[in-house]
């Protein structure tokens, strides 16, 4: 029997992604501030053990090893003539260390500046910059796109665009990173969930939701549950919303940052943003293959 669609397995009901890449590369000994994406052409043995320790820990799916991987992103590293090479061996890696039934998202994070006026970043620019990330995550052999830890409703756009401008087929995921302010939730940009929520919808994303921030686990349960509000009144039920919370929030110790929550609170959580509507769910910093094995325990039972 041929494998399942991406678009059709998210529709089916809890679908589990993978935990942290950077948290797992820095307990490896990689160098912090080293371009980690470049190591899926210099290390490409340590990325597939981490691949494979999620799918192991029953993650459905993992993403590329290519957050930082569009061309503005590795010019600070000196790499910005690889895009292709570096986001085709992601894939390949990934693709490696899944299994039969399992899958592979193709990871696109921000550009790390901002559009005129506030930087230097043309809009049109910025998309063909995404659109040559996307178009390689694609040759590759990726099962779907996800565009995460937005902050700017201006750069998320772009970046669906610019995916959709490479590929009609493949779901989208979107996800954006939340801070509490003031007493609800907004990105650094200032984007809240409702923005958020109706400007994705209004794009044709198959799947919404949140990642990383600076909140506490029951923090991210409220957050879910906000989410799974919006999007009801929006009445897209084809919408799938989806969580990658880190576990709890952020500490320094002795100048690291660092994050305690345990895999069995993480999970206990998880079951809470599962419970609100939430169908797939995965985790961002300070997890692990033990996060992600815990939290598939307790809601496969």
């Amino acid at each position: 029997m041929p494998r399942m669609s991406l678009k059709e397995r998210i529709s089916e009901g809890l679908f589990l992604l993978d935990g942290a890449m950077g948290t797992q590369l820095i307990a490896r000994g990689v160098e912090v501030g080293k371009c980690s994406d470049y190591l899926n052409i210099e290390s490409p043995d340590i990325i597939f053990e981490i691949h494979q320790a999620y799918f192991r820990a029953g993650s459905d799916a993992v993403l590329t090893n290519t957050f930082g991987a569009n061309k503005y992103a590795l010019a600070r590293h000196g790499l910005s003539d690889r895009v292709r090479e570096i986001n085709t061996a992601a894939v390949k890696i990934a693709l490696r260390a899944a299994g039969a039934g399992k899958y592979v998202l193709g990871d696109i994070g921000p550009s790390g500046d901002f559009l005129q006026p506030l930087g230097n970043l043309e809009p049109e620019e910025l998309k063909d910059a995404f659109a040559e990330q996307a178009e390689a995550l694609l040759a590759g052999g990726v099962d779907g796109f996800i565009i995460e830890t937005e902050t700017s409703l201006d750069e998320a756009t772009i970046a669906v665009e610019a995916v959709k401008s490479v590929s009609r087929d493949l779901p989208v995921f979107v996800s954006f990173a939340f801070d509490r302010v003031a007493g609800d939730f907004r990105t650094m940009m200032g984007v809240d969930i409702k923005s958020a929520a109706t400007k994705m919808v209004s794009l044709g994303v198959d799947a919404v939701g949140f990642n990383c921030g600076t909140v506490s686990l029951d923090e991210y349960v409220e957050l879910a549950r906000k989410f799974v509000s919006e999007i009801m009144v929006l009445k897209k039920s084809r919408v799938v919303i989806f969580a990658e919370p880190n576990a709890g929030k952020p500490e320094l110790v002795d100048g690291r940052t660092v994050y305690k929550v345990s895999p069995e609170d993480f999970a206990a959580a998880a079951e809470k943003i599962y419970s609100a509507g939430v169908k797939i769910i995965g985790g961002c910093c300070g997890t692990g293959p033990e996060h992600i094995k815990a939290m598939a325990k307790k809601l496969r039972g």
